[in-house]
């Protein structure tokens, strides 16, 4: 009989992202590179990878890669304009964009793919500015603190098998929103007891995912957790009330 640890082990090594400089989904990058250049021009500052696959924290079934496009603190086109018009280049150039938060999505030769555009806010710091669809408004992000923050907690293995979970039974749940949650959820547990610090986090959504405030490590005045509604922070809850009660092979496949 296959242990519980074994058992995690498997389903985080079946669910692992190859995030290397050889990896085939960095392939993605040049191809559509060349529209975001068109697009952009002599406004790109760089195109980087971000979000999930920088941070160490991505999993099958979610998205494969992110790319940020940073922009000049000196374009003065609005951050809302800056969004459709990028959008509309991957249209017009015969991909199918889909609309998201702060990103457009794609789906290039198989992969989902994540761009995000913002603009500096000035010419040498890494604070950007990018433009919500959700809010209609702006918001101040730094992917560069953002990555640091979770690539450096000690807890990549707890939030990949959230991620598992959260992607297996279609649990509405952003991955940033996510991720704080864990890190906030394991603050003092010890590192490495993988197994317990699972039942942690589940029994921190149950008890306090409805009411926990968590902030942007890069923006204080960006509210996370105010990115689900009260109606789908309960579907996570009692998705994880579930989880409580289940076995770990129904848990995590």
């Amino acid at each position: 009989m296959v242990g519980i640890d074994e058992h995690l082990r498997e389903v985080l090594a079946r669910h692992r992202v190859d995030t290397g400089l050889f990896s085939p989904v960095r392939g993605v990058q040049p191809l559509i590179e060349p529209v975001i250049q068109t697009w952009g021009g002599p406004f790109i500052v760089d195109i980087r990878t971000s979000g999930s696959f920088a941070k160490g924290t991505a999993v099958h079934g979610g998205t494969d890669i992110d790319l940020f496009v940073s922009l000049t603190s000196t374009l003065t086109d609005t951050l809302q304009r800056i969004s459709d018009t990028l959008f509309n280049a991957f249209l017009q150039a015969g991909y199918a964009p889909r609309r998201q938060n702060v990103s457009t999505g794609l789906t290039v030769n198989g992969w989902k793919v994540d761009v995000t555009p913002a603009r500096r806010q000035d010419q040498y710091g890494n604070y950007h500015s990018l433009w919500s669809t959700k809010t209609g408004s702006w918001l101040q992000t730094n992917i560069s603190e953002h990555i640091r923050v979770v690539s450096n907690s000690g807890r990549l293995d707890e939030i990949r098998l959230i991620k598992i979970w959260r992607n297996h039974f279609g649990i509405d749940w952003q991955s940033f929103y996510l991720e704080l949650f864990v890190l906030d959820a394991l603050r003092g547990a010890r590192v490495g007891n993988v197994q317990e610090n699972i039942v942690t986090v589940f029994r921190a959504i149950t008890t306090s995912l409805a009411n926990k405030r968590l902030v942007d490590p890069a923006n204080t005045n960006n509210v996370v957790s105010n990115v689900l509604t009260a109606d789908a922070k309960g579907a996570v809850i009692k998705s994880a009330q579930v989880a409580l009660e289940s076995p770990w092979n129904v848990v995590f496949q």
